[in-house]
C-alpha cells in the first residue's frame, strides 16, 4: 500500500487536515499495537525479562518470532521500545522496555495503567462494520457483542481509581462517610460491571454489606471470583438481572452508580427504583463522566476521548435496547439533574471530590 505524500510541518488548508488525519492514523495504529503487546503478554516478558530478542520474546510468550520480530521493530520505531546494542555482529537485535512504559502498559495498580484502553479501542473496531449499520438504520451494537476485550478494559482502567482512590474521595466527605461507616450499613452498588468498586467500597467500610447489581452475566460472574479471592464472600454478593427489578425497596442506606448512568435506555426507571431502595435516612450517590457543562467546539481532550467512548461504545450499546434515552458518554450535569427530577429526587449536588479520573461525583437527594 503507498504512503501519503509528505506534508508540511506548518501546512494550511488541506495540507493541515491531511496532517492531522496522518497523524491519527498513525496513533491509531499505535494503540492496535498496543493492543496486541497487551493481550499476547510481550510486554509483560519484556517487562520481567528484561531485553529480548524476537525468538526470545517469542519463545517466553508461546508465539511466532516473525510476528514478534515485525512488532518489536514497530514498537521500536514508534518510541514506545528502545534497542540494545548487539554483543557481535551476528547476535540478535533486542528490545527492552523502560520503566515508564512498563508502568502505563503493565502495572495494573497504578493509576496510569492505560493497557486496557488499547482494548476498548480494539472492542470498537472488531464492530465497525455493525456500527456503521446501525448508524444508518438507528439501530445498536449491544455490549455482549463488544465481548470481553470491552467488559476487561473497562474493568481494568477503572479498578486502580476504585482500589487507590475511592476509600479517600469518600472520606473527603465527612457526613457522607460517617453515613456509610455506620455498623451494618446496607450499600447496593448498581451496574457493579466486575465489582471492583463493590469490593473497594466493602474495603473502605468494613462494618458494611454490599451487594453489586449488573445486567451482564459474565461480569456479574467474574465479580464474584474477584470477591472470593479478596476474602469478601461474606460481607459482598452480587446479582445478575435488571436493578430497577431486581432491587428490593427500602432496603439500603446508600445506593452507588459508578460510570453507568449514561449507559442505560431507561435512566429514569433506573433512579426511580435506587430512589425507592433507600430507607428513610438513605442516599444515592452517582459517580460518572466530567463532561463540561456545555457543548463547545473544538473541545479539550477529554470531551474528544468522551465522545470517543461514545461514538464507538456506549451510545450503540444504549440504542441497542429500545425505547431508548440514548444518553451517550458525554452525560453533562444538566441531563443527571433532569433524569434526577424525574425520577423523584428533590435535588442534586455535585461532591466536593475533585481529581478522580474523568469523572464527577453526584449526591441525589430524595
Amino acid at each position: 500500500m503507498g504512503a501519503p505524500a509528505e506534508v508540511a510541518e506548518t501546512g494550511t488548508g488541506a495540507d493541515a487536515v491531511a496532517e492531522r488525519v496522518l497523524t491519527a492514523a498513525l496513533g491509531a495504529f499505535d494503540v492496535l499495537n498496543v493492543y496486541l503487546g497487551d493481550r499476547l503478554g510481550w510486554y509483560r516478558a519484556l517487562a520481567d525479562a528484561g531485553p529480548l530478542a524476537p525468538h526470545e520474546l517469542a519463545g517466553r510468550t508461546g508465539t511466532d518470532p516473525r510476528y514478534a520480530r515485525e512488532w518489536l521493530e514497530q514498537q521500536a520505531a514508534s518510541g514506545i521500545l528502545t534497542t540494545v546494542e548487539s554483543d557481535g555482529p551476528d547476535a540478535p537485535r533486542r528490545f527492552r522496555i523502560g520503566s515508564a512504559e512498563a508502568e502505563v502498559l503493565t502495572d495494573t495498580a497504578s493509576l496510569n495503567f492505560l493497557a486496557p484502553l488499547a482494548r476498548f479501542v480494539g472492542a470498537a473496531a472488531g464492530q465497525l462494520p455493525a456500527l456503521a449499520e446501525a448508524y444508518a438504520s438507528g439501530g445498536g451494537v449491544s455490549w455482549a457483542r463488544f465481548g470481553p476485550d470491552a467488559r476487561t478494559g473497562q474493568a481494568d482502567m477503572n479498578r486502580p481509581w476504585y482500589e487507590r482512590e475511592l476509600a479517600g474521595a469518600l472520606a473527603g466527605v465527612p457526613d457522607l462517610h460517617r453515613h456509610l461507616g455506620r455498623e451494618g450499613a446496607a450499600i447496593a452498588d448498581l451496574g457493579c460491571g466486575e465489582g471492583w468498586s463493590t469490593i473497594a467500597l466493602a474495603r473502605a467500610y468494613p462494618g458494611a454489606v454490599v451487594h453489586g447489581y449488573d445486567v451482564d452475566p459474565p461480569s456479574t460472574a467474574a465479580a464474584t471470583e474477584h470477591a472470593a479471592a479478596a476474602g469478601l464472600s461474606g460481607r459482598v454478593a452480587f446479582t445478575t438481572g435488571d436493578a430497577a427489578v431486581t432491587l428490593p425497596e427500602r432496603g439500603a442506606d446508600a445506593v452507588f452508580a459508578f460510570e453507568c448512568l449514561h449507559d442505560l435506555p431507561h435512566p429514569v426507571e433506573f433512579l426511580t427504583a435506587a430512589r425507592r431502595a433507600l430507607r428513610p435516612d438513605g442516599v444515592v450517590i452517582v459517580m460518572d463522566e466530567a463532561a463540561e457543562d456545555t457543548f463547545t467546539a473544538p473541545a479539550g481532550d477529554v470531551e474528544r476521548l468522551l465522545y470517543g467512548f461514545s461514538t464507538l461504545l456506549c451510545l450503540p450499546d444504549s440504542m441497542s435496547h429500545q425505547p431508548s434515552a440514548a444518553t451517550g458518554t458525554v452525560i453533562r450535569a444538566s441531563t443527571v439533574r433532569d433524569q434526577a427530577t424525574r425520577a423523584g429526587f428533590s435535588s442534586v449536588d455535585v461532591l466536593p471530590i475533585e481529581d478522580f479520573g474523568f469523572w464527577r461525583f453526584y449526591r441525589l437527594v430524595p
